[in-house]
Parts: structure tokens; sequence; C-alpha cells
């Protein structure tokens, strides 16, 4: 299972006010048991963008990368691991209005 140890979070604006809803990135770096087949040494983390719309929120996108070298590792989660990471930001939305 994943931890979240530490994290940013921002409101991702949009000037020309294209798309509907709100956006916003968080950066979630993550524990990752050294069992698990997306364990790497240099740590790992993930890069969400995160979309509120008439009270629902979902995931567009997430993307996991190497922490010291932000080397793209080519890996999709779980379902639960996604479930965890859409649950996590959308508890933090208020906060990263604001930026954080």
């Amino acid at each position: 299972m994943l931890t979240i140890s530490s994290y940013t979070a921002e409101q991702v604006k949009d000037p020309f006010g294209i798309l509907p809803g709100k956006r916003y990135e968080f950066v979630l770096n993550l524990d990752i048991p050294e069992d698990d087949e997306l364990h790497h040494e240099l740590g790992v983390y993930a890069r969400v963008v995160y979309k509120e719309q008439d009270g629902e929120g979902s995931i567009v996108k997430y993307d996991l990368h190497e922490r010291s070298t932000d080397r793209y590792l080519d890996f999709d989660l779980e379902e639960e691991e996604v479930a965890f990471l859409l649950s996590f930001c959308k508890e933090r939305t208020a906060e990263a209005e604001g930026g954080s």
C-alpha cells in the first residue's frame, strides 16, 4: 500500500476560462514498500492533476517519477491505489485554493 510522506498542492489557473470546473496539481512523495515492484532506491513521487466540477472530483491524470532524477516511470497504479490518491486529493482541495 502507498503512503504519502509529504506533498504540495496548488490550484491550476485557467486565465481564459476554457476548462470547466477547477483543476489542482498535487505532487505527492510516496513511501513504497521494498517488496513492491514500484519501489525505487531513489524514491518515487506522483504528479496528480485533480479536477473538481459540480461537486464531483476525479483524477484527470497522474504520472509517476523517480524522485532524485525526475525520470518518468511507466507504471500503472492498482485501482485501490488510484482510489487512495483520489481521496487524498479530494480532502485537500480547500488548502490548495490559495496554493501551499
